[in-house]
């Protein structure tokens, strides 16, 4: 896996899109505005939204990934190494925890997600 793996499976969700908003280089992935993968600049790996903290600390101690630099603890870095499977599980279960949390306006502007 590598930067530009994470980034063609976050485009191929729809209505993600891409951007820089400190500059330098880093790639926040949004849905409707909000934030769901996150590559740094020199990262190992990306930082993803989890359900709850108690998840994000799950994952920690099971060595799945570590703790995200700079994010809320319910936030979880996910090594580029992982197994490609897992970690396109991983990036579509914060894309669908970030798009439901979206107001239905917002939802209902965006393309259909339904068959994700």
């Amino acid at each position: 896996m590598s930067r530009e793996t994470v980034n063609s499976i976050c485009a191929s969700f729809p209505g993600a899109e891409a951007s820089d908003p400190w500059g330098g280089g880093h790639d926040a992935w949004k849905v409707g505005g909000k934030m769901f993968a996150c590559i740094g600049t020199v990262s190992p790996g990306v930082a993803i939204k989890t359900d709850s903290i108690e998840t994000a600390t799950m994952l920690i101690e099971m060595g799945v990934g570590a703790k995200a630099p700079y994010f809320h603890r319910s936030w979880v870095l996910l090594p580029f190494d992982m197994d490609p499977d897992e970690l396109r599980e991983r990036l579509l279960g914060s894309y669908k925890l970030i798009r439901s949390g979206l107001p239905k306006k917002t939802q209902a502007a965006l393309p259909d997600a339904t068959d994700m």
